[in-house]
């Protein structure tokens, strides 16, 4: 089973910047699209940002379109997550993890790292 281990959270404030880094384990990493989820106090878990395997093709949710920017270094089983102009709406535990819809069942929650954005 994968392990997932999310980093480089932190407070910030609005209009700032956070790079997240997320470690695999495991050599399936490299064949599987994987994506970015954030989890808000009292909300859902939402899809942030999601990358295939070769990196060919990104998604991002609306909200972040244009300030984030998903990448992976498969080499290194690490995805990543820079995220610009940070808004307190983005104020959330980001969890990284299998990407919907390509049809992979999700590994084990990690714990996610923190991240908190105040104006």
């Amino acid at each position: 089973q994968v392990q997932l281990v999310e980093s480089g959270g932190g407070l910030v404030t609005a209009g700032g910047s956070l790079r997240l880094s997320c470690a695999a384990s495991g050599t399936i990493f490299s064949v599987i699209p994987m994506g970015w989820y954030r989890q808000a106090p009292g909300k859902q878990r939402e899809s942030v940002a999601i990358i295939t395997n070769a990196a060919e093709v990104t998604n991002y949710t609306d909200s972040v379109k244009g300030r984030f920017t998903i990448s992976r270094d498969n080499a290194k089983a690490a995805l990543y997550l820079q995220m610009n102009n940070l808004k307190p709406e983005d104020t959330a535990v980001y969890y990284c993890n299998v990407a919907r819809g390509y049809g992979y069942e999700p590994f084990d929650w990690g714990r996610g790292t923190q991240v908190t954005v105040f104006s």
